[in-house]
């Protein structure tokens, strides 16, 4: 998206909103911006949207339109001689392709080098030597695999169209996809070779899609059996034999995540790290997990205490320096969703909010002001001393009235009540209702 940068604050930051509107708007470090950037500048931005607002990622100069240039040309005189259209070169032996496109759609698949046969009839091998193996192959939990679990590359089983996995043509992401920072695959492979040989093709399952995982394996290769006149699988047995590796797999993996967030330290995205030390309760840990664990949680805590008081900080600073509307804009943006604003810093900055908004204050800054205070989470203490005589000034404070109550004594209305609490109704059946 493209954004105007609307002002600079003292410790190198800048303020921009989309250009062209009011919303959205936002903060963006000063060592994103390029060199010999000035207020009003327009630039192009890559963002991400997510729970905690919009974060830009980074920032570069929008080209400008060049403009056809006229010197140093030749100008042609006389009638230019009209060429064909269309020039066709055919390459040597082409003659013989002079079936259309549309036709044979069916025989292409035919045309295709097959991999151990028709889609439908692979050979359906594994570590068990079939479904008499004791474990699925195959089309099935065994089909392709390896030691190395799903950091292997010889993988292959059944998946969702368009569904992509690591090692997946030429490795990049897809288009419009962030990369996402490697993952260690060392607990699962040592996982992986500690399993009997009829565990592991079940176990691989496990890593690429759970339980579910496994049931379309075992149909997928039921069915192959059962068009091939083999017996099938025992569904029973290879479910109980998931059910018994689920625990120390989802452990495995997650003793991966774990230690690829902790070696990458602060270059690992702190919402993947959210992700990675919740997933910790959902797991049966043992001691070294549970080490990995506390050594996560410790650093996910440091990180957010350091974005709480950079944060707080942050309207701090603009509050001593005089800038009341940047203090209100990074109120609106707490560093965790549920981050409360202290009471003291809260009470002084409705204080200074409604000091600056008086009757003396162009139109456009009073309402840009009355935004940022109905955006912000001190709306209701916020008295301002005074509205311009300005009629869309008085139209927006009518508006805000409900969020601002001190703006309708200023317009003579009368006070809204303060909006009902939410309850929650526990709705109790009765024995006789059952």
């Amino acid at each position: 998206m493209d954004i105007e940068l609307t002002s600079k604050s003292g410790d190198g930051s800048w303020t921009w909103r989309a250009a062209g509107a009011r919303q959205p708007k936002g903060v963006v470090e000063g060592s994103l911006v390029p060199e010999s950037q000035e207020v009003g500048s327009v630039l192009r931005a890559e963002v991400e949207t997510g729970l905690e607002g919009i974060e830009v990622l980074s920032l570069t100069a929008v080209k400008p339109v060049r403009s056809p240039e006229k010197t140093g040309r030749i100008e042609v005189v006389g009638t230019p001689k009209r060429a064909p259209d269309v020039s066709v070169i055919l390459a040597p032996g082409s003659g013989k392709r002079t079936r259309r496109r549309d036709e044979g759609s069916d025989d292409r698949e035919d045309r295709r080098p097959s991999r151990g046969g028709p889609r439908g009839d692979r050979p359906s091998g594994g570590p068990g030597g079939g479904p008499g193996g004791g474990g699925p192959g195959g089309a099935g939990p065994g089909g392709g695999s390896s030691a190395g679990g799903r950091g292997g590359s010889g993988g292959t089983g059944p998946r969702r169209p368009g569904n992509r996995r690591p090692g997946d043509g030429d490795g990049r992401p897809a288009r419009g996809e962030r990369p996402v920072a490697p993952t260690s695959t060392v607990h699962r492979n040592a996982m992986l070779a500690a399993l009997r040989p009829e565990q592991i093709p079940v176990a691989e399952q496990l890593l690429r899609g759970g339980l579910p995982a496994v049931r379309q394996a075992i149909e997928a290769q039921n069915s192959a059996a059962k068009a091939s006149g083999r017996p099938a699988a025992s569904t029973d047995a290879l479910l109980a034999m998931a059910d018994e590796l689920l625990p120390v797999v989802k452990l495995a993996d997650w003793k991966d995540r774990a230690t690829a967030a902790q070696a990458a330290g602060k270059d690992f995205r702190l919402r993947e790290l959210r992700t990675v030390v919740a997933a910790s309760r959902t797991v049966i840990l043992d001691e070294e997990g549970r080490a990995l664990a506390k050594s996560l949680q410790e650093s996910l805590d440091r990180r957010v205490t350091a974005l709480r008081d950079e944060w707080l900080a942050r309207i701090t600073n603009a509050i001593s320096e005089g800038r009341i509307q940047q203090a209100l804009e990074a109120s609106i943006r707490p560093p965790e969703p549920g981050t409360r604003c202290p009471a003291d810093l809260a009470v002084k900055l409705a204080a200074a909010a409604g000091e600056a908004m008086t009757a003396d204050v162009p139109p456009e800054e009073w309402m840009k002001m009355l935004d940022a205070v109905v955006l912000s989470p001190v709306r209701r203490t916020v008295k301002p001393v005074g509205i311009p005589a300005d009629e869309v000034a008085r139209q927006a404070a009518r508006h805000a009235a409900g969020s601002v109550p001190a703006l309708a004594k200023l317009l003579g209305l009368p006070i809204p009540p303060p909006p009902p609490r939410r309850l929650v109704t526990e709705h109790r059946l009765s024995s006789a209702g059952g």
